[in-house]
């Protein structure tokens, strides 16, 4: 059979599953289904190797090529069979729409009625139904993503309205892969909805499948679509269409948008009927395998490839790069990818078609979300680890039962700070470091406040985070709801966890290791700590983004009563996590589904292909980490050689630098070929691989692997090294008051509040509460973005010593003691309303030195004017008619009668004595 021939056959089944009838051409019968292929067909440019005829008509051919054919040079013979002059053959348009070129392993589409035709490659064909329903449509898809009518810009931010913006240009380009990134909080999944809703209503898109990385994101995911309100009609999204959060194993057929995680919509294709629920509530991320073989995928006819017009993956660098790309490319639909964080590899699954760059640092900028100050605790044990001397009973516990028994160590026992929480639990580190933020808590981190903010930390393990939350219901006196485990393994839904977290008063802090580090919003978050590192850079922003997302002052106070306007969260690093390196994309296994144990006997059988040298130096590079010294000095003892250069070796051996570099020493020639090079290479593996020859070599990493216990340290002591503020917090409090000051010196002869404040005398300072408003405002908008709280608190880092007041509310009249401190107006930085009470009480002191006194009623009133100058600046007749205290006591009538004709000019002396 001709390689062509062979090509026809996989063709005929391609077609076949797609559901369309094959004939040759002398037994034409195009009743016999609702599409018919029929071979060899005679036109007037040549016989068609295919011609598709749909209810009767026809409507595109198939050029079939032998495999390995370039297909982009066919399109060419194609087209003269799609142009070409229909003689007796039955069309609607006078020419052939849709053209297909084919190999059987890759296949080429185009429509020649878009605005641009331009081919495709595909995975399979299209069904006749899907033909049938596009010969009825006036334009193509592709036509009417060029004739969107303008955007309804209400309620929408303004990064949200240009990326829209500039992603439906993307589509009117005939972009396949688009990519948004906006910083995490921005409003991505408002974003997509609001772009679906478009793409749904005026793009008429058959159906969008939506990709989360796991259930709780899909059940946020699937709330936003419920609640948004479409901006022409008034109606909710999910009145006017149907939209499924797929929790079972069919695809709503009458479904606009689908809401899924990959691992399911996979189990769907494969036609997995026991797929385990489960398996939605892991992230694919942080355990990910980027570098892993791409999951096998083939045509479903229960689940075609038109099945969606569009597919976006919302924190795409999760599930686009090679494990999932067959299943993202097996449908004949546009990308769209929602991230803040972009890889190299997200960016080229994308071909570089970023329509949306929003970062961070343009975020807080806007106002959209707010920035973080970092707070570093250093222990000793942090830092160095510790040492439990011999003939001490020390306790170890199984990990994952958590048994316990006791040893008696008959030598020291010393471990590293890799170790902590690994291969052992000292109960003091994690003590002293839950004590030293509970010390700082409302001193140096959140101010005058009594209520513990909302806290999320991150531990290691699940056991780690036993560990802790343990410890942090000891340390604050408080039960089981103040603290709670939010993990897999916690038993309840984690979506209903998560809820609780984020809208009820408790739990105060949650503890995690992965459940709520990307993705979920929890907007009343005020503190991170970290107590484990993180290698992967896009990883730690995105656990860095849960802090980022700003609140509604009403929403903040649901859950802590005691909040300010959020401007602002705080990282507690414990563990040297903003200063640690990271990479962009962390090294990971190959073969992430192959055993330890299997792994060493491959290699040891003589398996040295890259892949598997790959994964064993990764895995042992993991195993280096979580063994100390002595596990290192036995293993050196075994193979000859130190456990860190066996894993070196291991990575350069596979290395194309290095075995050129090798076949040229080898061969004593500058320019080795390709068979020196490949020599040279099996030489440099077959040396690191010697050491797994061992039999004894490989049952000590075995047993090493599978050790399973930790030591419990509770006799070695912490204690704290530092704690406070890091560098780079320090440095944004000193450029915050740099910047603040400059604004004052830029704007004191153009803003009214200003000119009064630093340039009128005394008795001419009549400043207004709505002059004070209009600074605020300015102060607030881009590009200072600067609050009353911000400013205070980075004076609080940068001049402490002069900075009074702990109170955490600050006042819209604070702005006048920020203003006057900058000015060198004033000595110290105190509340504008402290400031009005020491002037108060000096007043008072000074007219009873000159003989006036003031009676029991008088003095009440007195103080209630006292208090609303220091909240409202001044005090008028008007004043009595809205400020509810003054108004309890009886108002204006009743203030004249405590007062007399003198009531005017107390209030005028007041606001003279009392204000700026």
């Amino acid at each position: 059979m001709t390689p062509e021939g062979k090509a026809r056959i996989t063709i005929d089944g391609m077609l076949l599953a797609a559901g369309w009838v094959i004939q040759d051409r002398d037994e034409l019968n195009l009743g016999a289904g609702a599409g018919v292929a029929v071979r060899e067909y005679p036109l007037t440019e040549g016989y068609a190797d295919y011609l598709l005829f749909v209810d009767r008509k026809a409507v595109g051919v198939i050029e079939a090529k032998k495999e390995g054919t370039t297909l982009s040079g066919v399109c060419e013979q194609s087209d003269g069979y799609l142009t070409g002059k229909l003689t007796n053959i039955p069309n609607e348009l006078g020419y052939l729409p849709f053209g297909y070129e084919s190999t059987g392993k890759e296949t080429y589409f185009r429509d020649l009625r878009d605005p641009e035709p331009r081919s495709r490659r595909v995975f399979s064909f299209l069904r006749p139904e899907t033909f049938s329903e596009r010969m009825k449509q006036e334009k193509t898809l592709r036509a009417r993503m060029q004739e969107y009518p303008p955007l309804v810009t209400t309620g929408l931010r303004e990064c949200q309205i240009e990326a829209v913006t500039n992603l439906e240009h993307s589509f009117a380009e005939d972009h396949p892969r688009s990519l948004i990134q906006m910083a995490t909080g921005s409003g991505k999944t408002f974003t997509a909805v609001s772009f679906i809703y478009r793409l749904i209503k005026h793009c008429n898109a058959k159906r969008v499948l939506f990709l989360v990385d796991r259930t709780s994101l899909g059940v946020q995911t699937y709330k936003e679509f419920q609640m948004y309100v479409t901006p022409d009609d008034g109606r909710k999204f999910t009145e006017l269409y149907n939209v499924q959060h797929l929790s079972g194993q069919k695809i709503d057929p009458v479904g606009k948008v689908c809401i899924s995680t990959i691992q399911r919509l996979y189990s769907i294709l494969k036609g997995d009927e026991d797929y385990d629920p489960e398996s939605d509530e892991f992230s694919s991320f942080e355990d990910g395998v980027p570098n892993a073989k791409p999951k096998d995928v083939v045509y479903n006819p229960d689940i075609p490839i038109e099945t969606f017009d569009f597919i976006v993956t919302d924190e795409c660098h999760r599930s686009i790069y090679n494990l999932w790309s067959q299943v993202l490319e097996y449908f004949d639909a546009h990308l769209i990818g929602l991230t803040a964080t972009p890889s190299k590899q997200t960016l080229g699954f994308f071909n570089k078609n970023l329509v949306m760059e929003y970062g961070s640092d343009r975020a807080v900028a806007d106002g959209v979300n707010v920035g973080f100050d970092v707070f570093r605790i250093v222990t000793e044990i942090t830092k160095g680890g510790s040492t439990v001397d011999a003939d001490f009973w020390v306790e170890k516990r199984e990990k994952l039962s958590r048994d316990r028994r006791w040893e008696l160590l008959d030598e020291e026992f010393t471990y590293t700070q890799r170790q902590l929480d690994r291969n052992v639990v000292s109960y003091d580190q994690i003590r002293t470091v839950i004590r030293t933020f509970k010390e700082h808590l409302f001193t140096s981190l959140f101010p005058g406040r009594s209520e513990v903010p909302k806290t999320l930390i991150f531990a290691k393990s699940d056991s780690h985070a036993e560990d802790i939350v343990e410890i942090i219901r000891e340390e604050f006196g408080r039960g089981n709801d103040f603290c709670k485990k939010i993990t897999y393994r916690t038993g309840r839904k984690p979506e209903d966890m998560i809820r609780e977290f984020r809208s009820s008063y408790n739990p105060r802090i949650a503890v995690t290791v992965d459940m709520v580090s990307t993705g979920v919003d929890i907007k009343p978050l005020e503190c991170l700590i970290f107590m484990r590192d993180v290698k992967s850079q896009v990883y730690f922003e995105q656990m860095l983004g849960r802090g980022t997302r700003t609140v509604d002052i009403t929403d903040l106070h649901q859950v802590t009563t005691d909040a300010p306007a959020k401007d602002r969260f705080i990282v507690v690093d414990a563990v040297g996590v903003c200063e640690s390196s990271k990479n962009p994309q962390v090294v990971i296994d190959k073969k992430p589904s192959v055993s330890f144990k299997k792994l060493l006997e491959s290699v040891a059988v003589g398996n040295h292909d890259n892949a598997t040298i790959t994964t064993l130096a990764t895995r042992l590079a993991r195993l280096d980490r979580r063994i100390g010294d002595r596990e290192r000095e036995e293993i050196s003892d075994t193979a000859g050689t130190p456990f860190v250069e066996i894993i070196k070796t291991l990575y350069t051996s596979v290395d194309p630098d290095e075995a050129r570099e090798h076949a040229t020493e080898l061969f004593a020639t500058e320019t080795p070929d390709a068979s020196q090079i490949k020599e040279a290479k099996e030489s440099l593996v077959s040396t690191a691989c010697e050491p797994f020859d061992s039999p004894k070599f490989r049952t000590l990493l075995l047993d090493l692997k599978t050790q399973s216990e930790q030591v419990l340290d509770k006799v070695s002591e912490d204690r704290v090294i530092e704690a406070g503020f890091s560098t780079d917090a320090k440095e944004r409090a000193v450029l915050t008051v740099a910047n603040f000051r400059q604004f004052i010196e830029e704007n004191k002869d153009s803003i009214t509040a200003l000119q009064i404040i630093y340039s009128r005398p005394k008795r001419e300072r009549h400043l207004t509460y709505e002059q004070i408003r209009e600074l605020s405002d300015i102060l607030a908008k881009p590009p200072y973005g600067f609050t009353p709280d911000k400013v205070w608190q980075a004076y609080e880092q940068v001049e402490r010593n002069h900075v009074r007041g702990a109170s955490p509310h600050r006042m819209l009249t604070d702005i006048i003691s920020l203003v006057r401190f900058s000015l060198g107006c004033d000595d110290y930085l105190e509340p504008y309303r402290e400031t009005v009470d020491h002037r108060f009480e000096r007043w008072i002191a000074e007219r009873e030195e000159d003989g006036i006194t003031f009676s029991r009623e008088q003095m009440e009133w007195l103080t209630i004017m006292k208090d609303h100058i220091g909240a409202s600046v001044s005090i008028g007749p008007d004043d009595f008619e809205y400020n509810q205290r003054l108004m309890q006591k009886g108002g204006l009538f009743s203030a004249h009668r405590a007062f007399g004709d003198g009531l005017n000019g107390i209030m005028a002396e007041l606001n003279e004595v009392l204000g700026v």
